[in-house]
């Protein structure tokens, strides 16, 4: 896995960058990403829009919560909606997410070849988040209908943006007039400081469910087969002892570092590894050259699908964890899992990288699109040609 910003990271610790004409200084070593983000009275959420990079003013009318807010105000926020994230944990959805991978996998099978990102990241990305929201299963097609990512794929990310929030509004109002027990309906219910919320805010909550861990997961995913195409024997390594697929979802989240990085506001001057900051300027969070640092990690630019410890950071740190890791671990350990048990090797067809081409650096990451044949192993095939011929 490349790391662009592996001698900037040695010699001086940041990374002026350059982002629709505004320098941000990347900050990149492990223990200074660490230290920035529990640091929320320095390195700000407090700033909507500008949480993200590029900023996303231009997509959106609301700030998304509780991803811009500091505590207390993100703590109170936090707890409103996390009931529904700790369901990855719930036994019911392991097995509703059990089931849906093993179906995409059994059509993966059944086909000569598979387009990876719209044809199974995406739809195992979007059918999971209806069980994770409790919604029908249908509520999917739409989803999909997305793409890979709610603002940046296809269309102008404006007027994706604009029937986004349309759709929230129908989903809002649906739940209002027809409460249930879902996502939408448990926030029509909430109260933030003892007052309902506001559609704002409800539209805020939704947006970041959304928006945020969608790519990411879809990326993850994507790279995951492209590993498994180029390295088989990983798979017999996960077959041997299925407890291994923990430890190596975990690898998998560090190499990939889905996000690469985050922004933070300085509400005051700022000097960050001697580049100034001013007030009200943003820095960023580099969680992936973090995640590539070799004073935190032994050999970083290697998979070891048996590191232990990984103290990585895809997932952010501080306050700001991420709300899905427990959904996304789910989704990647459950992956794993079937693969290992399912799928003896995978050919690799095609492949489009996906590539962050920034003024100051260039990662690939994930891909656009990403063509396999998935082989079934043997066992499985004798099993089912006994079961039909007995």
């Amino acid at each position: 896995m490349n790391d662009p910003f592996r001698e900037s990271r040695r010699r001086e610790g940041v990374l002026p960058c350059a982002f629709a004409g505004e320098t941000v200084p990347m900050i990149l070593r492990h223990a200074d990403v660490r230290a920035a983000a529990k640091d929320w009275k320095t390195y700000s959420s407090n700033a909507p829009f500008r949480i993200p990079i590029p900023s996303e003013e231009d997509v959106r009318t609301m700030r998304q919560l509780p991803i811009e807010t500091d505590p207390p105000e993100h703590t109170v926020y936090r707890r409103i909606v996390e009931p529904f994230f700790k369901r990855a944990r719930n036994p019911d959805m392991i097995s509703q997410v059990e089931s849906l991978v093993d179906r995409l996998l059994e059509e993966a099978m059944d086909r000569p070849a598979i387009e990876v990102v719209r044809e199974f990241a995406l739809p195992l990305q979007s059918y999971a988040l209806t069980y994770l929201l409790k919604v029908p299963e249908s509520e999917a097609a739409t989803w999909i209908e997305w793409g890979t990512h709610i603002f940046r794929d296809g269309a102008d990310g404006s007027k994706r943006g604009a029937a986004f929030e349309a759709y929230l509004g129908r989903r809002f109002d649906a739940a209002r007039d027809n409460p249930g027990d879902d996502f939408f309906t448990a926030l029509t219910k909430a109260t933030y400081n003892d007052r309902p919320l506001t559609r704002d805010e409800m539209m805020g909550f939704a947006n970041l469910t959304f928006a945020g861990g969608r790519d990411t997961i879809i990326h993850t995913i994507s790279s995951v087969f492209d590993y498994f195409s180029k390295h088989p024997e990983a798979l017999a390594f996960l077959r041997e002892d299925p407890r291994r697929t923990v430890n190596a979802s975990e690898e998998f989240f560090r190499v990939i570092s889905p996000l690469t990085h985050i922004g933070r506001v300085c509400p005051l001057p700022t000097s960050v590894h001697g580049v100034p900051v001013k007030p009200k300027g943003r820095v960023s969070l580099c969680w992936a050259s973090a995640n590539h640092d070799e004073t935190a990690f032994d050999a970083p630019h290697e998979t070891r699908l048996d590191r232990k410890p990984n103290p990585h950071m895809a997932f952010g740190a501080g306050s700001h964890l991420c709300l899905g890791a427990a959904h996304a671990r789910l989704l990647l350990r459950t992956l794993l899992k079937k693969m290992s048990q399912k799928v003896n090797a995978l050919t690799l067809v095609d492949a489009v990288e996906r590539v962050e081409d920034e003024s100051d650096f260039q990662r690939t990451m994930g891909f656009e699109s990403l063509t396999v044949t998935v082989h079934p192993r043997l066992e499985l095939l004798d099993r089912t040609f006994h079961h039909f011929s007995g």
